[in-house]
């Protein structure tokens, strides 16, 4: 299958002349429509909800137009859910993922009306000494072991491996902890696991559905407690790799609706509200970061260097991962030339692509790397004194807008203390 960029040549050289490179660029149109699609699969459920997972992509633009969409949103800090009160988003509205919290952060998630999901049996007493318990409360479930999917030739694949996770609560646990919140006043119980991240299987949310749905049956019947919601989380992943196969939302709803009704509707549950916590899935192939080729070397392999580097999107160094490229302008030219394509931070794993096949790459001619837009920006940092990049809307109408201006030195220097004989230096 082929990747094709949400921008054309021309588009990008409109936004260079007022937004320099390197930039990352969303695509409101495509994040709208995939927020609707998703918001269909689900909607068999009447309290379905999907909580953006804010850590993907923390812009306010960008949540706005989710919570425009119907989305709440997933915070696991203070600062995040600072950013949401400042966007109006509050109460029920947030989810709350507890973990290794500070006391501060979980007393503004208890200010702002948040459900707040548990991540420990030690955050019982924890929760109780720093703000008390809510009516509404969420513990974090891990199965541990192994969790394994069986596809439909009946081979098993291992999905992930939950027993190594620091995340969730053994289900003896989970008992405790929900009789515990009962006593101290809690009504209404949420249940949240996250078991596999970024899968490309349609059988991965219906098989931890099932998990979970059998999981509140048995949770109710031995503490006797309302579940009022089963969140999903994430890991439903993207087609980073144009071979892959898309995910198909219709049909992963299906499937969870299906395990509804086998499990949850007999023992009359039928009111359980359903949530997911998307990140990856609702940004991912929605944003782009674009650079522009400044360099190249001609030693014992090629090298093409862009004005983006790790610090931009750090996905490929840190974990090898693979983005797509493409070579705005020259997509119909044949991938004859073999490239590392490099950034300039003074470290060898510095690179978005290895041995990558692509059209003959000129200098200034403008790179578009496809799937940035969850844990993209997010993720950059300062190493080297490298300077985050802008980001930059792609409207609906084709205009183009700077939602986070790139930072400068200035901003750099700012947490430093200059009151000593230091100058603070000028932008």
């Amino acid at each position: 299958m082929e990747k094709k960029p949400f921008i054309t040549l021309e588009q990008a050289k409109d936004i260079i002349k007022d937004i320099p490179t390197p930039f990352h660029i969303y695509d409101e149109k495509g994040i709208r429509e995939n927020a609707r699609a998703l918001n269909k699969a689900f909607s068999w459920n009447k309290g379905y909800k999907e909580y953006f997972a804010v850590k993907a992509t923390p812009n306010p633009y960008l949540m706005k137009i989710l919570q425009e969409e119907g989305c709440g949103m997933d915070c696991s800090s203070y600062t995040e859910l600072e950013l949401c009160e400042a966007c109006g988003i509050t109460g029920s509205d947030i989810m709350f993922s507890s973990n290794v919290t500070p006391v501060q952060d979980m007393k503004k998630a208890y200010e702002l009306g948040a459900n707040i999901n548990l991540d420990d049996l030690t955050h019982v007493e924890f929760i109780k000494k720093v703000c008390g318990v809510p009516k509404t409360i969420c513990c974090r479930y891990n199965p541990g072991g192994v969790f394994k999917l069986a596809d439909s030739e009946e081979k098993v694949q291992v999905m992930d491996t939950p027993g190594d996770s620091k995340y969730g609560m053994s289900e003896e646990q989970m008992v405790e902890a929900f009789t515990e919140l009962k006593k101290a006043g809690a009504e209404e119980f949420g249940i949240h696991a996250f078991l596999a991240s970024n899968t490309v299987s349609n059988e991965y949310y219906p098989e931890l559905a099932g998990i979970l749905f059998n999981l509140a049956v048995r949770l109710h019947k031995k503490t006797g407690v309302h579940i009022k919601f089963i969140n999903l989380s994430g890991g439903v992943g993207v087609d980073y790799k144009p071979e892959q196969p898309k995910n198909d939302i219709a049909i992963i709803g299906e499937g969870v609706r299906k395990k509804f009704e086998e499990i949850l509707v007999p023992e009359g549950m039928g009111d359980v509200e359903i949530y997911t916590e998307l990140g990856r899935y609702m940004l991912a192939p929605y944003g782009a970061l674009v650079a522009t080729a400044i360099h190249e070397k001609h030693i014992y392999k090629e090298y093409i260097g862009l004005d983006a580097c790790a610090a931009n999107l750090m996905r490929p160094a840190m974990y090898g991962s693979y983005h797509h490229i493409t070579v705005l302008g020259k997509e119909n030219e044949p991938c004859d030339h073999k490239y590392d394509v490099t950034g300039g931070l003074c470290e060898n794993n510095d690179k978005f692509a290895i041995d990558r096949m692509l059209p003959k790459i000129d200098m200034g001619d403008i790179i578009y790397i496809h799937d940035a837009g969850a844990h993209g920006f997010s993720m950059g940092y300062n190493y080297n004194g490298k300077l985050r990049s802008a980001e930059v809307l792609l409207k609906e109408d084709g205009s183009h807008k700077l939602i986070r201006r790139a930072e400068t030195p200035g901003d750099y220097f700012a947490t430093f203390d200059f009151s000593d004989d230091f100058k603070l230096p000028k932008d």
